[in-house]
């Protein structure tokens, strides 16, 4: 069984006193970022194009990470893009005798679209879009049998984004109706992420998580269990705004989302103080991805989840290990142990 669908049952089956946590590595940016998804090269620039805004490793170099990351055996799910989905899962087999459950992105809204020079993110309501289907997911192609053994995943993020626009919010659930109605028909499951407002809801920000919060159950409250999320993944808006959603269904499973890298206690702090609040998912990309040290930065993520290392103890520890391996840190351990206020969002 993988240990997403074991921790799932334990957590329907004592929604209370359940201390299951999911951790997911996002690394489906290239259907976000292009070209500066795998983070940036280290040493010298082998583009002299580039020189000006530094290179960028390749999409083989991101391939390798999603490998080492599945070999390691931490995390419970990997979401990855349709076309890396069909190299690791279909071609290579990746996930075949791993525990670890691999997902796609199923839509590519436009506030995700974050390409150098584009102002999508912050500069329009989000409208809704899918570049894969369900069945390039499932099979890598179009399928009329959707009994069939799944290849690819079976598994797909599916991201919505309110804003209080009438004509956008509206498209954005027309959108939404279709996809889980798509998604019964061929069974298939999916996580729901649910963005702040990517621009200016004309709402104070202190209303932002109960905005989000209404938006949630009012969405869902007219969806029966076959087309309901496994969960959701959402911005940390505070522990007052988390605990008001988990308190009003112990059924749904909330996680939350890792926005931008940040330092690395603003990391550590924010999957600490999410689960203390009651998250019990956490679905990092960036935070993980642009860290020096990937591997050993999942394993701090774990221990901190299973409370062995408070958020401080685990920075330090963090910094020795990267110490040990002569790899020099993106800022001085001083630094690195301040919270700063991270993007909660891609905009």
């Amino acid at each position: 069984m993988k240990s997403l669908d074991r921790k799932l049952a334990a957590m329907r089956a004592d929604p209370h006193g359940c201390r299951e946590f999911i951790l997911a590595d996002a690394k489906d940016a290239d259907m976000a970022f292009g070209i500066t998804a795998p983070g940036p090269m280290r040493g010298a620039c082998p583009h002299p194009f580039n020189e000006s805004e530094g290179c960028w490793k390749t999409v083989e170099d991101y391939r390798s990470q999603i490998r080492d990351v599945v070999r390691q055996g931490l995390v419970d799910i990997v979401l990855l893009s349709a076309s890396n989905l069909e190299c690791l899962a279909m071609d290579e087999g990746l996930f075949r005798d791993s525990a670890i459950t691999p997902a796609a992105r199923a839509n590519d809204a436009t506030d995700v679209w974050a390409v150098r020079g584009g102002s999508y993110p912050g500069g329009y309501p989000a409208r809704a879009f899918r570049s894969a289907t369900i069945d390039h997911i499932q099979y890598g192609r179009l399928s009329e049998d959707h009994a069939a053994p799944v290849t690819g995943a079976d598994l797909g993020l599916y991201s919505v984004t309110f804003t209080n626009d009438l004509d956008a919010d509206y498209a954005v659930l027309q959108a939404f109706h279709a996809f889980r109605i798509e998604a019964e028909q061929k069974r298939f499951r999916y996580f729901l992420e649910v963005f702040n407002p990517n621009v200016d809801p004309g709402i104070p920000d202190d209303k932002v998580g109960s905005f989000l919060n209404d938006h949630i159950i009012r969405c869902l409250a007219g969806v029966t269990r076959a087309g309901r999320p496994i969960f959701l993944k959402i911005p940390y808006n505070g522990p007052g705004p988390l605990e008001e959603l988990v308190a009003y269904d112990p059924n749904l499973v909330v996680g939350i989302l890792g926005g931008s890298a940040g330092t690395t206690r603003d990391a550590f702090q924010l999957i600490h103080d999410a689960r203390k609040y009651g998250a019990r998912v956490a679905l990092f990309g960036r935070k993980i991805n642009l860290s020096e040290h990937p591997l050993a930065f999942i394993e701090f993520l774990r221990r901190i989840i299973d409370g062995e290392l408070a958020p401080e103890e685990a920075v330090k520890a963090y910094h020795a290990v990267l110490h040990d391996l002569h790899i020099r840190p993106h800022r001085p351990l001083r630094q690195d142990l301040q919270v700063s206020k991270p993007r909660k969002s891609y905009g």
